[in-house]
C-alpha cells in the first residue's frame, strides 16, 4: 500500500540521499532504475491537514500524531510502537485506516471496464470476495495496488464493487478512474464512509460479541454485518499477516464503534508505526517505498494475483495497459526482483541502504527495513540483482559507511495466521 513521499519522474543513479530526500533504486546492466521517492518535508501545521473521523479519539487516547498521505495521524499511543506490535501478533488491535479511500464502481460493465486498467480477474470475482489488485501503466509499472471486493446485495446485476485504495494516491486514482472507464460505470467516491481495521489472533474472539455472524467469514471474504447498532460491510483481511477484520461504516457512526470495539477485554489502539513493521514482518509491499511507477508486478513478485484466465493464453488474456511488457517479462525473467533480507548483526538496515557484494560492486537497495520485533532481529525487503537473489545468498548494506552483512531469506518473516476455513 501507499507510503507518504510523492513519486518523482527522475531516478537518482547514485546510490546515495541527497538534499531532496531519498530514492528507491540502482541501474542493474541495462536495466531502468527504480524510482526515486522524496519526502515531503515542508512544514504543515495540523490546520491544514485532512483528519479522519476518529481522530478526537485519537487525541483523547494520547495518540502522537504524524503526517501520513495529506493525513493527521496517529503513529503510536502512549504504550509505544514495540507494545501495540505485540499487542496485534498476540492479541487484538484496532487501527484507523479511514485516511484510504473508499470507492464504489456500480453498472453492468463496472467490472469489465475495471479489468480495462488491472490484471486481475474481476469479472470472475465471486459475490462478498475481495481481491488484491493493482493499476498498471504502459511500461508494465504499478501506479497504485488496491483492494476490490464485489459487495453483496447490490444493484446492477451484481456489480457493486467497493475499492480501497491508497491515501497519497486516491485523488489521483479516482481521476484516472474517471477518465479511463467513467464514460462505462459510475466512478462513486465514499467519503462519508470510514475504514477500521481490527487485526490480531483474538480478533474474531472480540468481533462476536458485536455480531456473531462474522465466523461465517474466511480469509479475502465479506459481507453486511450489523456492528454497535451501525451497518457495516465487513471483509476478514487486513495488513498485517494475522487473522483480522476491515470495517467500512459510516463516519458519523465510526467513534462509537471504535468505543465499542476498545472496551472488548482483547482489543486495543495500535497506530502506523506499528502498522508498519507488521507489515513488513508480513512481507507485504508498501507502494511508493517497495513498489512505484517503474516496478512491475513480476520485479515485485507479484504475478500471483494476475490469475491464468488474464494471462497468455487465457480466456481474457491482456487487454490492460502494459500486459506484453508484463507477459514478456513473466516469460523471460527480470534482472532484479525482490527478496527478504535479514542481518547477520544486530543492526537496523533502513530503506536506502545501498547492497553490495563481496567484491563491493553494487547489487541493490532496500526499500522497507526495521528491527522486526516478533523475530528480534533486523528485516529488510529489497531489489536485488537476480544473481544475487538465492536463498541464504549474503549481501552487505552500507549503514554509515559500515558493511552490515545480510542474508536473502523467504517471506513472510513470521508465517500469515490468515482464518482460511
Amino acid at each position: 500500500m501507499r507510503g507518504p513521499g510523492n513519486g518523482s519522474p527522475t531516478a537518482n543513479l547514485s546510490g546515495k540521499a541527497d538534499s531532496e530526500g531519498f530514492f528507491i533504486g540502482l541501474q542493474f546492466g541495462d536495466c531502468h532504475a527504480l524510482e526515486r521517492f522524496a519526502m515531503n518535508n515542508a512544514p504543515t501545521s495540523s490546520t491544514e491537514l485532512l483528519r479522519t473521523p476518529l481522530h478526537a479519539l485519537h487525541l483523547e487516547l494520547g495518540a502522537r500524531m504524524v503526517e501520513f498521505g495529506g493525513y493527521d495521524m496517529p503513529v503510536s499511543y502512549p504504550g509505544g510502537i514495540l507494545a501495540e506490535h505485540h499487542q496485534c501478533r498476540s492479541s487484538a488491535a484496532l487501527f484507523d485506516v479511514s485516511h484510504m479511500g473508499q470507492v464504489r464502481l456500480t453498472g453492468d460493465e463496472a467490472d469489465r471496464a475495471l479489468e480495462t486498467l488491472a490484471p486481475s480477474d474481476l469479472i470472475g470475482l465471486g459475490v462478498d470476495r475481495q481481491r488484491y489488485t493493482f493499476f498498471t501503466n504502459g511500461s508494465g509499472g504499478i501506479i497504485d495496488d488496491l483492494m476490490v471486493a464485489r459487495r453483496s446485495a447490490g444493484g446492477d446485476s451484481g456489480n457493486d464493487l467497493l475499492m480501497v485504495l491508497n491515501a497519497a494516491g486516491k485523488k489521483a486514482d479516482i481521476a484516472y478512474l474517471n477518465t479511463q472507464i467513467g464514460h462505462r460505470c459510475r466512478v462513486q467516491p465514499l467519503p462519508e464512509l470510514a475504514l477500521l481495521a481490527l487485526q490480531g489472533p483474538k480478533a474474531v474472539a472480540a468481533l462476536i460479541r458485536l455480531d456473531p455472524g462474522v465466523t461465517a467469514l474466511t480469509f479475502m471474504t465479506g459481507g453486511w454485518f450489523t456492528l454497535n447498532g451501525a451497518s457495516c460491510y465487513v471483509t476478514r483481511s487486513g495488513y498485517t499477516g494475522e487473522d483480522g477484520f476491515e470495517i467500512s461504516v459510516e463516519a458519523d457512526q465510526a467513534q462509537a464503534l471504535a468505543r465499542a470495539l476498545l472496551a472488548l477485554p482483547e482489543v486495543k489502539p495500535a497506530g502506523l508505526g506499528a502498522r508498519d513493521t507488521l507489515r513488513l514482518e508480513a512481507g507485504l509491499c508498501l507502494y511508493g517505498h517497495d513498489l512505484n511507477e517503474r516496478v512491475t508486478p513480476v520485479h515485485a513478485g507479484l504475478t500471483w494475483a494476475i490469475q491464468k484466465v488474464r494471462r497468455h493464453d487465457g480466456a481474457r488474456e491482456g487487454g490492460y495497459p502494459g500486459a506484453r511488457v508484463i507477459e514478456a517479462q513473466m516469460a523471460n525473467g527480470v534482472p532484479h526482483k525482490r527478496v527478504g533480507l535479514v542481518g547477520l548483526e544486530h543492526v537496523p538496515v533502513r530503506e536506502g541502504a545501498v547492497l553490495s557484494d563481496t567484491k563491493g560492486r553494487r547489487i541493490g537497495i532496500v526499500t522497507s527495513g526495521t528491527l522486526g520485533p516478533t523475530i528480534g532481529k533486523p528485516i529488510a525487503m529489497a531489489y536485488l540483482a537476480m544473481n544475487h537473489t538465492a536463498l541464504h545468498h549474503e549481501v552487505y548494506a552500507d549503514v554509515r559507511g559500515q558493511q552490515v552483512p545480510m542474508r536473502v531469506q523467504a517471506m513472510p518473516f513470521t508465517p500469515h495466521r490468515y482464518f482460511r476455513g
